[in-house]
């Protein structure tokens, strides 16, 4: 055989050996890294009216908790040696979590002396708050980009308070101004879906998935839109802020009368599940602890402008134009400063988070060996 075949044979051999070292390394990948965290995995399951639920007990097993009743089998805490408590409550869809006060998709139930909450609720909403280093992987990096929504805008006053002349579209707008200040001096890029009073359209049908798809756009890390709430009864006894993250596929949201057709639809925003999770959380106890004011809890629901996002989103309704009391407190600018202080400082946390989470960058030796942990400026 002349030297040009056996050259053209060796090569070919080669690239095929080149090909299989190739489809071996992607076999092994695709093996390394799951599509779905281990934790959805480690359930075991109980069937209690149609749904499927996880014992507390477990729950408290699985993570080295210590469990404590109270009030004859009414509520049970879980607890870690840092300090951390969950208490979960009979027959109630809320939990507190270090006394902030968290909806759940589900209520939780008694049986077989235990406490039961359900599935959905263990990988959704308990796991990523209370473990969220075992979802690494789902979470994103801290945010560089965020997207202020004054929510409402000219020609949708939002909630209007006649008496005191208060119209939420302003409150809004004024409080997104500010926190845009503050989170530009802490060196974030910010964008708002308007700095006037104007919408991207007269019909909320468009205007709500223009504002998410400005973030979209413009490669958004986080987006957070701005409202004030109200009731149209017992306007004097409800007060205090909520928080809302869009509520993950087949669970059913705290509105759930509102949303229930829409509970078999994975939408864009589902992908950040986990981030929205430990977002929300973290947002909502900074309002709490922030501004001193009544904990109307950690919530989920579908809203429109929360759907269609590629980035981690929440909404706040910060406070109730609707009670006389704290409308007035709404109105005067010291108190919207301080939301907006809030605010900024509850982004800040998540930004900590996610930052420390994650493992700090080695730093070269002399050789340029990475010998210890430095964390980034």
């Amino acid at each position: 055989m002349n030297p040009a075949a056996l050259r053209s044979i060796a090569f070919g051999a080669a690239v095929l050996l080149a090909a299989a070292s190739v489809r071996a390394a992607e076999e092994v990948a695709v093996r390394a890294v799951p599509t779905r965290p281990a934790a959805t995995y480690l359930w075991p399951v109980t069937k209690l009216h149609d749904t499927d639920y996880v014992s507390v007990r477990d729950v408290a097993q699985h993570y080295g908790l210590k469990m404590a009743w109270a009030k004859s089998e009414v509520s049970l805490t879980l607890s870690d040696a840092r300090g951390v408590r969950f208490t979960f409550l009979k027959n109630q869809r809320d939990l507190y979590l270090d006394g902030v006060r968290v909806f759940l998709g589900e209520a939780v139930i008694f049986a077989q002396d235990s406490l039961w909450v359900s599935k959905l609720d263990v990988i959704k909403n308990i796991a990523p708050l209370f473990r969220p280093a075992d979802h690494l992987a789902m979470l994103p990096a801290v945010p560089k980009t965020i997207v202020l929504d004054p929510g409402h805008g000219g020609t949708d006053p939002g909630f209007q308070n006649s008496r005191l002349k208060l119209d939420e579209k302003d409150m809004t707008l004024d409080v997104a101004l500010r926190l845009r200040k503050l989170l530009e001096a802490r060196g974030y890029r910010v964008l708002m879906t308007r700095t006037t009073d104007k919408r991207f359209s007269n019909s909320p049908e468009i205007d709500l998935p223009l504002r998410a798809e400005l973030a979209n756009k413009e490669s958004a890390d986080l987006f957070l839109s701005i409202h004030f709430n109200a009731v149209d009864h017992d306007t004097d006894r409800v007060s205090g802020t909520e928080t809302y993250v869009l509520t993950p596929q087949f669970e059913v949201s705290t509105q759930s009368e509102k949303d229930k057709t829409m509970k078999q639809e994975q939408y864009a925003g589902n992908r950040q599940d986990y981030a929205n999770a430990l977002l929300g959380y973290t947002l909502h106890r900074q309002m709490i602890t922030g501004l001193k004011i009544s904990d109307r809890g950690y919530k989920r629901y579908r809203y429109g402008v929360l759907r269609t996002l590629k980035c981690p989103g929440a909404l706040v309704e910060c406070a109730y134009l609707s009670n006389e009391a704290e409308a007035r407190r709404i109105g005067t600018p010291e108190f919207r400063q301080q939301i907006a202080d809030t605010l900024a400082e509850g982004i800040q946390n998540y930004s900590a988070e996610l930052d420390a989470l994650r493992p700090a960058p080695a730093l070269p030796d002399a050789k340029g060996d990475a010998t210890s942990p430095i964390k980034p400026p």
